[in-house]
């Protein structure tokens, strides 16, 4: 079993399932013991030709074996089944439930959680918490529960009926047992701290081979395969060396539990059989004993495996406690107040910002306005900011307070989900799923018409190359979208966007993989069919901006300039410098 303030909640939560389990298995272990009965009886009758029954010698004939012994066999054996699966059914059931409902839970509050965080915890490292951490706490609520429940009932009751039978001999069987649990309380701390390490490398192994896997193109493009071998190779080593230094504890911890219950058959054999040998004991109460005992190594080896069980289950959970004790670090303040609608106002006041895990600040003394409705290009050197600006405005990170405002409301005060549901955003890194292209574009609407998707691919000019795939838009995407193209990719997630409709749209660099001829036709649709709505774009290419409304110029954290591409020209040397150098390169490359 396993205990910890997540998983505490699931006993009382099920707790009628799993009494119900419990009654069924001491059911099953009570008509276990049944069994040794039977065979004395057996025996002594054999021998003796009467066995005491109840104080009563009764005839050991057809009638007492068909009365005694068949009949009560069959009902026993019927219990022991029926029991057994109802037991299996009640915990194993509720360990699959609490397995899933930890799971839900997880993701839900993974989804909450802010980038910092995934910017610090690898993919694979959260991928083995939801399977090999999650099976494990599987493993120790219904095998754990299974087995420290039967460990106790039915030793219990085992141990009563063979002190019924020699007290002293159960005395000296039961000495090796006490050495067995004090080897055992020491090794588990051990395997625990083990298999903390064993998580931590296969959680290392799964970050790399993510990894590769996601960036295998720029692997083969760089020939670089027997270099990530050789790495894989020294993780791997590093996995089965952890591996084997918990199999040799955990095969030691098998062992010395074998080795004790061994000399525990010793004992009774021997002493038994002098008991026998003096008169003290008859053959059939010697099998009695033998079976009680016999009926006992299960639980007796359950405990050395609950002690190993329990080690990694602490650990699992552990692992999974740091994932859901994690807070997220933006998050709605207490002056939030609800807004009905947003028309897309955006203003910075003297904004100075510095990433959390930041030294200085990244952006200095930002001022700049957006009107609602208007088309904005953000343009600067890599670097200088503009991404930063959007995240802001999009509430990636937390924001000071009254540096930032939508339409007039300092942006703290309104619920961080109201204002991204008026926002559509096109990130640098586009990602798409791996389902159909309409399923892709439909993705920012709960729900949307075929028509709707093919409106919006038009948009953002990808429709012809769409009905160029034998399967239309019912194509289905690799991975991150590897069965297109960088610039059929970008307008796919501009297709995305254009389907949210949104108050504010942000497209960040997100034509710099399209020729420009194609980039003027989507930022010409984006100004004809967005009027009213506000567009932010930020680019690199001067051609992208320059029949913005405003074009905001960034350069080291500071805004330069605000204005035209005329104005800017005029007004803004550092400006006027990038337009001749971008003409220049243009030139060249003609």
């Amino acid at each position: 079993m396993v205990f910890g303030k997540y998983v505490n909640k699931y006993y009382f939560k099920h707790f009628f399932a799993l009494l119900l389990g419990v009654a069924a298995l001491v059911a099953v272990d009570f008509f276990q013991l049944k069994i040794p009965e039977f065979y004395n009886h057996i025996i002594t009758g054999l021998n003796d030709g009467y066995v005491e029954v109840g104080g009563e010698l009764l005839k050991f004939d057809l009638g007492f074996l068909l009365d005694r012994i068949c009949a009560p066999m069959i009902l026993t054996i019927l219990v022991i089944a029926f029991g057994r699966f109802l037991w299996r059914i009640c915990m194993f059931g509720t360990a699959i439930k609490v397995e899933t409902d930890l799971r839900e839970r997880m993701f839900d509050h993974c989804k909450d959680l802010s980038q910092q965080y995934y910017q610090v915890n690898k993919v694979g490292n959260m991928m083995s918490l939801f399977t090999n951490d999650l099976s494990q706490i599987n493993e120790c609520f219904g095998d754990g529960t299974l087995m420290l429940v039967d460990a106790v009932a039915l030793t219990g009751m085992a141990v009563y009926k063979m002190s019924k039978l020699d007290p002293l001999l159960t005395l000296l069987a039961f000495v090796p047992m006490f050495l067995l649990f004090a080897v055992g309380a020491f090794v588990g701390k051990y395997m625990t701290k083990k298999w903390e390490q064993r998580q931590e490398k296969f959680s290392q192994l799964s970050d790399f081979t993510q990894e590769n896997f996601s960036g295998i193109a720029v692997i083969k493009a760089f020939v670089k395969e027997f270099k990530e071998l050789w790495a894989f190779k020294k993780l791997n080593k590093e996995n089965e060396n952890i591996n084997i230094e918990f199999t040799k504890i955990s095969t030691l911890l098998h062992i010395s539990v074998t080795f004790f219950v061994q000399s525990v058959v010793c004992i009774i054999l021997g002493y038994g059989g002098y008991l026998v040998y003096r008169g003290d004991f008859k053959v059939g109460e010697l099998i009695e004993f033998y079976g009680y005992f016999t009926s006992i190594v299960w639980p007796i080896m359950a405990l050395s495996m609950l002690i190993d069980m329990t080690s990694r289950g602490k650990a699992s959970l552990k692992r999974i406690s740091e994932l859901l004790d994690a807070k997220p670090d933006v998050k709605d303040s207490a002056s939030v107040e609800q807004v009905d609608h947003i028309r897309g106002d955006i203003e910075f006041r003297n904004l100075n910002f510095a990433y959390p895990d930041g030294d200085y600040d990244v952006l200095e003394n930002v001022s700049f306005k957006i009107n609602a409705g208007e088309n904005v290009g953000i343009i600067g050197k890599t670097g200088s900011g503009k991404t930063t600006i959007v995240d802001l405005i999009l509430r990636v990170y937390n924001v000071p307070d009254g540096s930032l405002f939508i339409d007039g409301r300092d942006v703290n005060t309104i619920p961080i989900k109201t204002l991204r549901n008026f926002c559509a955003y096109v990130p640098q890194d586009n990602f798409l799923f791996s389902d159909t292209i309409e399923n892709n574009i439909a993705f920012s609407r709960d729900a949307s018409s075929s028509d709707e998707v093919v409106r919006a691919a038009k948009l953002s000019d990808v429709h012809e190359n769409i009905t160029e795939f034998p399967a239309k838009y019912a194509t289905i995407l690799g991975e991150r979208g590897v069965t297109v193209s960088g610039g059929q990719k970008q307008r796919i997630s501009i297709a995305r966007a254009l389907m949210k409709e949104a108050s504010i749209l942000i497209l960040d660099d997100s034509v710099s993989a399209v020729d420009t001829k194609t980039e003027k036709v989507i930022i010409d649709n984006l100004r004809d069919n967005r009027r009213g709505r506000t567009t932010i774009l930020i680019a690199h290419r001067i051609s992208t901006v320059e029949k913005m409304d405003k074009i905001v110029f960034v350069d080291d954290g500071r805004i330069v300039a605000v204005g035209t591409h005329e104005n800017l020209i005029e007004t803004c040397p550092d400006y006027k410098l990038m337009v001749e150098l971008q003409k220049l390169d243009e030139e060249r490359g003609a």
